[in-house]
Parts: C-alpha cells; sequence; structure tokens
C-alpha cells in the first residue's frame, strides 16, 4: 500500500521559500481561457495588491489559488508544496483563507454564529487561530453585535465578519477580495488599519482591489493585471515613479 504524503506545514518550509509563488497559470472557464500565463510570488508577512479593472481576472486569480476556478494549468505553490491539482478543502488546511466579494454571510444566523460556523483548519500552523477574544478586540462593533441575525448587520459589519471568520479557522494567507467597495469611508478606514495590524501580527496578505487609494498605502508590493496577464509590478517605494503608467492602465 503506497503512504500518504501530507502537505508541509510552513513550519517545515525554509524560511526563505514564498508563501505564494504562482507561475506560468492558465485558466479556463468552459471555453472561456481567462488568465494568460499568470507568475507572482508573495513572501511571508507581505501585503501584496493586485489591481486591475473589472474583468481583467483578479478574482479569478484568487479563486484558482483555492482551487474554485475552472481548468487550471501552471503551477501554484503554497509554502514550496505544489498545490495546482488539490482540491480546496486540503488548500484550506494549508492555512489560505479566501474572502470572497459576496461576503456569504448566513442570514439567519446571529453574527457569532457566522463566526463560528467554519471549522478550523487542521494543519499544524505556527500561527494558532485567532481567539474570539482577539477578534473581538480587532473589531469591537461585531461583540456588541454578536446576538443580532446576519440581516441586520450593516455592510462593514458584514466585511468585518467575513473576514473574522476566516481569521477564526485559523487561516494565515488571506485573499481578500474587494473588501472596501461599496463602504462608508470611515468604515474602509477601519479595514485599512485591520490590514495594518495582521500584517504586525505575521499574516500575509493578498488583496484584489479597484480602490487604488485604499489599496496603495497598504500593500508592500503591487501587481497591475490586465486581460488575464500581469502587466507591471513594483514595490511600494517605487508607487510615484509608476503613477503615469497607473494612470494609462487604471485611470487612477
Amino acid at each position: 500500500m503506497n503512504a500518504v504524503v501530507e502537505p508541509r506545514t510552513s513550519a517545515q518550509a525554509s524560511s526563505t521559500t514564498p508563501v505564494l509563488e504562482i507561475s506560468d497559470l492558465h485558466t479556463w472557464y468552459g471555453e472561456s481561457h481567462i488568465l494568460h500565463g499568470v507568475n507572482l510570488t508573495v513572501n511571508k508577512g507581505e501585503v501584496v495588491s493586485l489591481l486591475g479593472r473589472n474583468g481583467a481576472g483578479r478574482t479569478t486569480t484568487l479563486r484558482a489559488i483555492m482551487g474554485m476556478a475552472g481548468k487550471r494549468r501552471g503551477s501554484i505553490k503554497i509554502n514550496g508544496v505544489e498545490t495546482i491539482r488539490m482540491p480546496t478543502y486540503r488548500i484550506a488546511h494549508m492555512g489560505v483563507g479566501y474572502c470572497p466579494e459576496e461576503r456569504g454571510i448566513f442570514s439567519s444566523l446571529s453574527c457569532e454564529e457566522n463566526l463560528y460556523l467554519p471549522p478550523r483548519v487542521r494543519s499544524k500552523q505556527p500561527q494558532p487561530p485567532m481567539h474570539t477574544r482577539e477578534i473581538y478586540e480587532m473589531f469591537p462593533n461585531l461583540e456588541r453585535r454578536k446576538n443580532s441575525p446576519g440581516t441586520k448587520l450593516s455592510g462593514g459589519e458584514q466585511q468585518m465578519l467575513a473576514v473574522a471568520r476566516i481569521l477564526h479557522t485559523g487561516a494565515n494567507l488571506l485573499l481578500l477580495d474587494e473588501i472596501s467597495e461599496g463602504l462608508a469611508p470611515v468604515i474602509v478606514q477601519a479595514l485599512a488599519r485591520m490590514i495594518t495590524m495582521l500584517k504586525a501580527k505575521g499574516y500575509t496578505v493578498v488583496m484584489v482591489e479597484q480602490n487604488f487609494h485604499f489599496a496603495a498605502p497598504l500593500a508592500d508590493r503591487l501587481y497591475v493585471m490586465e486581460h488575464g496577464e500581469i502587466v507591471e509590478q513594483f514595490s511600494a517605494d517605487q508607487l510615484q515613479e509608476k503613477m503615469p503608467v497607473l494612470n494609462e492602465l487604471l485611470g487612477v
């Protein structure tokens, strides 16, 4: 009988191994070829932002990382482990948490029931799941509304809950899709503080954002996508010199 080889945990991976490494990634939905050879790297503790216009392939990139896209070809390594053929549940157990744009809050459950709903990931992460007390310290609104049904939460509270829910599972690579969309400026500022706190705690974050002015000050590095390809990549300290290119690509 062949032995089952478990994926290495991030504790077993080299400290220099990228948390996420994507090479020549192609993705299809049916006959539609969406991603055309995407390459990107995310190191431990980084905040990386994927910028681009609607339809550029940013959300498909996140879904491909989670194994939720259609046909995939290429390489997606998490802590040095190839995941391109893994099912979604095994990818989640490697410490990957996906917060989709639609949030997925269950209206019939209370705020706290929504928080506790997803199971803890089983992989042995060096960073333990965030305790409820830590979550409520980061999101005091959620503690005040913990008994409120999902339908009674504001859009900002629902977004906070969606992020808190994946932190509670023990994920430490966070894939955040348009978390600032449609929210009031005061809530967007609160989410920016959240990203800063998560980075300080050692979390690794990949953000898809349409809101350039939200994403740019938070990111260590930025990738720009167009027509399913990475067309620009640069670090935060290159932002000013890249503004003419960004104006052309994004209209910022």
